[in-house]
């Protein structure tokens, strides 16, 4: 699936099965609190924390599609076509840092 179908697969979703949009400020809080879940796992099995037995189960897959589905949420709401804006974005990491991180001793082994 293409960031343009997904665009559109969680448009219609949304306008046919979940009733409207909740208010961009909601659905940015909502990114939030998804994006926090994320880091409660990456903490837990990459980090120095430990799992609680009711978080055995957790899904870090399905945590990162909750965070992209907020995201292609507000995306839609504001008119932001993610495609278009990742392309400029890699654009313009490209010009800034095409030789920064070449020439950074810190990342080579």
């Amino acid at each position: 699936m293409t960031i343009i179908e997904a665009q559109k697969a969680v448009d219609n979703w949304i306008n046919t099965t979940g009733v409207r949009y909740f208010s961009e400020l909601t659905n940015m809080a909502v990114l939030t609190e998804e994006v926090g879940e994320v880091a409660r796992i990456m903490a837990r099995k990459y980090g120095d924390q430990s799992f609680k037995e009711s978080e055995k189960e957790i899904d870090l897959a399905d945590e990162f599609a909750d965070v992209l589905w907020v995201l292609i949420c507000l995306a839609n709401q504001t008119g932001v076509d993610l495609s278009e804006a990742f392309r400029k974005n890699l654009e313009k990491k490209t010009k800034r840092d095409g030789e920064r991180h070449k020439n950074n001793p810190k990342l080579r082994k």
